[in-house]
């Protein structure tokens, strides 16, 4: 059952959902706070302090006091300032922090006009930098054919290892070092081993980790075309988020639905549309007449493959794990209609066995 509660926020009073932080609730209302480390699928760790708000103790409290609004339970009689000059200050100085080590190389950058980093120290006001002295380096890792890996951009938010190990139950990244020589990566290089690795692409608040496959033809976000469609890479149809540039498919992202994938996408789903783009890919019905191949339009293909399944007296329709689960169907009620004996057989692409039905 939803408890609502009763929260105060720069004098003005809100209901929100009682079992949300105070972040969760002023997002859920529309008031920007900047945060960094926190995720609706990973939950709150404080690790940015990046979100800190004011907290009264009441109406009449004018001192008040910092806190770290993704820890702070959203309880009934709470009372808040976003806008408070200390705690305006506080996260300014967090974010000029995190930059002083950070390349400030968003023109070069795959994530530049797309980036929670940039989105959040606009949001603060940080616009100067006063650190004039040599910066941190790290070396950045060999991940494989789909990530790429550019340590230097990192601000230790810990999303990415929160995800991969305590989410997607990987094992091979970790954190490494300490105090202000953090390292997020691989014990050496070599392809990361989960099936969901890609979502460290999104789920990465700066440019650490990037979309190698759309690398290779790239362009920044705003000049692509989005729309919502529905991944064809297996049964599940997870919600996706293609993005095409000129006519060619050059990104696929998240799509959020609460009952299917929620945030994250599988690495099959995210990378596996190279073939959409290849310039000999079957585009038309083609039918085989001796060595020939002619082509044939939609209603000629229909009746001629018609025509040969009722001359036959045994057919065999292979389906595939990557089509939809209305296409395998409707091929099974096909071979009902041709034969009534029909013996339908389903393997699983994850273990190859075999059932009957």
């Amino acid at each position: 059952m939803l408890t609502m509660a009763t929260i105060h926020v720069d004098g003005k009073e809100y209901e929100v959902n009682g079992a949300d932080n105070l972040l969760e609730a002023c997002l859920s209302l529309g008031l920007d706070i900047p945060y960094f480390c926190w995720h609706p699928a990973l939950g709150s760790v404080g690790a940015c302090r990046q979100c800190a708000v004011k907290q009264y103790q009441n109406a009449e409290d004018t001192r008040g006091r910092l806190v770290m609004s993704c820890m702070t339970p959203a309880t009934e009689g709470t009372f808040i300032s976003i806008d408070d000059e200390e705690a305006k200050q506080f996260r300014e100085s967090v974010v000029e922090w995190l930059m002083t080590n950070h390349p400030h190389d968003c023109p070069v950058c795959e994530e530049g006009g797309n980036c929670h980093l940039q989105d959040m120290t606009v949001m603060t006001g940080h616009s100067f930098r006063r650190y004039r002295f040599t910066k941190r380096t790290h070396r950045n890792q060999d991940l494989g054919p789909f990530i790429s890996h550019e340590m230097n951009r990192c601000i230790a938010c810990y999303r990415c290892v929160r995800y991969y190990k305590d989410y997607a139950d990987g094992t091979d990244l970790g954190v490494y070092g300490a105090h202000d020589n953090v390292y997020f990566g691989r014990p050496e290089d070599g392809t990361l081993e989960s099936e969901f690795s890609g979502n460290l692409v999104e789920i990465c608040p700066t440019g650490v980790f990037t979309d190698k496959t759309h690398s290779e033809r790239y362009n920044r976000k705003w000049d692509m075309q989005f729309a919502p469609s529905i991944c064809q890479q297996c049964s599940i149809g997870c919600n996706t988020s293609p993005g095409e540039r000129y006519g060619e498919l050059r990104r696929i992202e998240n799509r959020y639905n609460g009952t299917v994938n929620h945030y994250f996408l599988c690495d099959r789903g995210r990378f596996g549309y190279g073939y959409v783009n290849l310039k000999d890919r079957p585009r038309q019905p083609v039918q085989r007449r001796g060595d020939d191949l002619i082509t044939l339009n939609a209603e000629q293909a229909m009746q001629g493959a018609a025509d040969i399944l009722r001359q036959s007296k045994k057919v065999i329709g292979i389906g595939s794990p990557r089509a939809s689960v209305e296409s395998n169907f409707a091929l099974r009620e096909l071979g009902k209609l041709l034969h009534r004996d029909c013996t339908f057989r389903a393997g699983t692409s994850a273990t190859g066995t075999e059932s009957a039905a």
